[in-house]
């Protein structure tokens, strides 16, 4: 079983790179033009919800059972650069079997051309964050929409993501559109652990991003008309100063 080492923030950064030269997992990534990195990492700190998990409004289901896709509408000023800085979405993520609970941040590029994984002092809120990557697909619609925070924070103390290879096929992991009170329900398909080399394969970074981000391009629907959620984190022993392996949960949009 991979041990978990809770005395190093781990920053998944994996770099999609334009032509198709692939990055692994650093805690800083270069990259060339047009990366597509992959996001960050955190660890579960549970935060109780006013209320319970309601008032979701799921699509009417399709004759094959899955859910209606609708256009959700963009979460952000299309006109904002990618290369800009964090910026607020109206999304939060809840995971119940977990007791996460967080909101979400969307983030893009750094000039080196990987994610952007904002961090901050000790007791600064932006370590209890997700942060969706805003090259990504919107959630809930079609297309794959990956999510990622850290494993833990300066201290050591564990964050939202460290317990993600607990989930199990089933589970239910949920996006919340504050702006109109909609949840968007997502079931786990899989729980994959990957070496950093084979989460640099590109069939695996096409699985973890959809195939835009792996062509240098932007997100694009999905082959099989669905909504995916990708979520990630580091996962393994240190080697050298980095994670070894990778935590990735892969997840379709239902009803």
């Amino acid at each position: 079983m991979l041990s978990r080492r809770s005395s190093y923030s781990c920053l998944v950064i994996i770099a999609i790179l334009f032509a198709a030269m692939l990055g692994g997992c650093r805690n800083e990534l270069t990259g060339q033009a047009q990366v597509k990195p992959a996001p960050l990492i955190l660890r579960t700190r549970w935060v109780q919800p006013t209320g319970t998990l309601t008032g979701q409004i799921p699509a009417q289901p399709t004759t094959e059972g899955t859910a209606t896709l609708i256009a959700l509408g963009p979460l952000f000023d299309p006109n904002i650069d990618l290369m800009a800085g964090p910026i607020d979405v109206p999304l939060e993520l809840l995971i119940p079997s977990l007791k996460v609970k967080a909101p979400v941040i969307g983030v893009g590029l750094t000039s080196k051309n990987v994610m952007n994984t904002p961090k901050g002092p000790i007791g600064d809120p932006i370590w209890d964050a997700a942060y969706w990557y805003r090259g990504s697909g919107i959630p809930g619609e079609s297309g794959t929409a990956t999510i990622a925070g850290h494993v833990n924070e300066p201290l050591g103390e564990p964050e939202i993501f460290a317990d993600l290879e607990d989930l199990h096929p089933g589970d239910e992991i949920i996006i919340h559109y504050s702006t109109i009170d909609l949840d968007i329900l997502f079931i786990v398909d899989q729980i994959e652990v990957y070496s950093i080399q084979e989460s640099s394969e590109p069939a695996v970074l096409a699985q973890i991003f959809g195939d835009g981000p792996l062509a240098g391009k932007g997100p694009q629907p999905a082959r099989d008309g669905l909504a995916h959620l990708t979520l990630i984190t580091c996962a393994g022993n240190i080697v050298n100063g980095e994670f070894d392996h990778h935590t990735v949960v892969f997840a379709t949009r239902r009803p």
